[in-house]
């Protein structure tokens, strides 16, 4: 079922048309809702009938104190839980017994074994060997991306930059017009529209003409873009289709652990990866919130073979056959690209024991000696980060964050811009791109060094869900990078400190969103 919805974006009024959330969603999440206020109840109802069960809870809520404080969590995530459960009897400690995990569940750990299988052998000291010759700092670097990202090291990759959606894409669709063997996407939102369409037409034809062709997409992401059965709809063309984490009502943390990640293989060696979704608004077929500013790359080598990899794992781990394992998924094929690159993944423990993104973001702001650029739509981060970003501007080094002037959701803006003060205290420069909304995820220090990924500079991205990027030293497309976010700079608007003294009101409303941030 669709709706149509009219919006204005500056002078233009928009209509649009766009899905219900289908039913299965909305039975999803009642099941949810039902679930986890029939546990409280009954614990309750326990408490209130059953002789001293009281003791039972008190001794419970007792014991989640301890294991919060114990925890080896960010104490910006153990806040929030530690009022939770102080300040609400029973429900408190419930609702952090629920949904307070953020590990993997055991039937998709179950698979991880299996899985590996379906990956790829590089020995890639030589590399390493070249790149210490290069810069011990920048080895460095990459090992421990290496070693806490369970991924390679790449040279020999050719690699371009595209500064907006609408480039990307008109580059993807030429390349799947012309894979041979295989076509893998995983992206968090896939709209029906004119990108989509186009899209999926050449996926018909290739599926029709024997080329593999698998989609994998997030079935809260697309809740409200997609059908509920669309997985079953492109199984009549032949594409091999399935929902990231299937929601199902259960009270647990299937609401967490989405897959943010944006991937598309093609035949083994052609990647693309950003912070672009298939969807119109990614390339400015229509507006919502001003011009959208989205940037991608695409990476043709065997730099390729960890976003297969990934890709596979996220496939396998949400399908009932796991794939088979083929030699013709990591072809070997050097090309001429200057370098070094690292494609990785992120996401939940038991995959990573670390946050493996906001690992690079940190070590790129220590090692950087001259500037650090960073453009990303949300700026939610915990002290540790921003301790790490002021540790930066204070040593010298030249800090500009790029941010939306336009939101498109208003509250987590207004947390963003909670932000601003403590940076600019320490001459962090941020910008807000006046134009409209930026959605690029990127990150440059020194000429040198960069990452383009999925990852944002919020709590979502940093610690809950699934995330891809790229990280890259001396590839020549840095500079593109560098001259596109200076350009970008030219169309925003420094915020001055003259606006940071918001009344009272918004002051109390950001101090209290801030402490619950970590769990939104």
């Amino acid at each position: 079922m669709k709706r149509t919805y009219t919006y204005t974006a500056g002078k233009k009024t928009i209509s649009r048309e766009v899905n219900y959330i289908p039913v299965r969603y909305i039975i999803a999440m009642l099941l949810t809702v039902l679930e986890v206020l029939l546990i409280i109840g009954i614990v309750a109802a326990l408490c209130y009938f059953v002789p001293y069960f009281y003791l039972a809870a008190w001794v419970t809520e007792i014991g989640c104190v301890i294991r919060i404080i114990s925890s080896d969590d960010n104490p910006d995530y153990k806040v929030p839980w530690l009022l939770f459960v102080l300040i609400l009897p029973i429900a408190g400690f419930m609702l952090y017994l629920i949904f307070a995990s953020r590990t993997l569940k055991k039937k998709y750990v179950k698979r991880l074994s299996d899985l590996a299988a379906l990956s790829y052998e590089k020995n890639d000291s030589a590399a390493f060997a070249r790149l210490l010759q290069e810069d011990r700092a920048i080895h460095n670097h990459a090992k421990m991306l290496a070693e806490i990202a369970d991924c390679s090291l790449f040279e020999q990759t050719d690699i371009a930059y595209f500064p907006l959606g609408e480039d990307m894409m008109a580059r993807l669709l030429q390349d799947l017009a012309g894979a041979k063997k295989f076509i893998y996407m995983e992206y968090f939102i896939i709209e029906e529209g004119k990108l989509w369409n186009a899209i999926l037409e050449i996926l018909k034809q290739k599926a029709t003409a024997g080329v593999e062709v698998k989609v994998v997409y997030d079935d809260i992401g697309c809740m409200s873009t997609l059908p509920g059965n669309y997985a079953k709809i492109l199984s009549r063309y032949g594409i091999e289709a399935t929902p990231f984490s299937r929601l199902r009502g259960n009270a647990d943390s299937e609401f967490n652990n989405r897959s943010h990640r944006k991937i598309t293989v093609i035949d083994g060696y052609i990647g693309y990866t950003g912070g672009v979704n298939i969807a119109d608004e990614y390339i400015n077929e229509i507006e919502r919130f001003g011009h959208w500013k989205d940037t991608g790359i695409r990476l043709e080598g065997e730099a390729v073979w960890e976003m297969t990899r990934l890709f596979l794992t996220d496939f396998g781990i949400n399908v009932r056959h796991l794939p088979k394992p083929q030699n013709e998924l990591y072809p070997k094929k050097a090309t001429g690209g200057k370098g070094f690159v690292i494609p990785f993944g992120d996401g939940p423990a038991p995959l990573y024991r670390r946050r493996v993104g906001k690992s690079v973001i940190q070590n790129m702001l220590a090692y950087a000696t001259r500037y650090m650029y960073m453009t990303t739509p949300y700026l939610i981060i915990d002290n540790d980060l921003c301790t790490a970003i002021e540790n930066a501007a204070l040593r010298g080094v030249d800090v500009k964050i790029i941010v939306p002037h336009i939101p498109d959701k208003r509250l987590v803006f207004g947390m963003t811009r909670s932000y601003y003060a403590r940076l600019m205290r320490v001459g962090v420069e941020i910008y807000e791109y006046s134009p409209g909304f930026i959605h690029a995820k990127s990150y440059l220090a020194d000429d040198t060094s960069a990452m383009i990924g999925t990852i944002n500079l919020d709590y979502r991205s940093l610690v809950h869900h699934f995330e891809n990027g790229v990280w890259l030293y001396q590839s020549p497309a840095i500079n593109d990078l560098k001259e596109d976010i200076e350009k970008t700079l030219e169309k925003c608007r420094r915020v001055s400190e003259a606006e940071l003294t918001p009344n009272i009101f918004v002051r109390f409303f950001r101090a209290v969103v801030r402490i619950f941030a970590p769990l939104l």
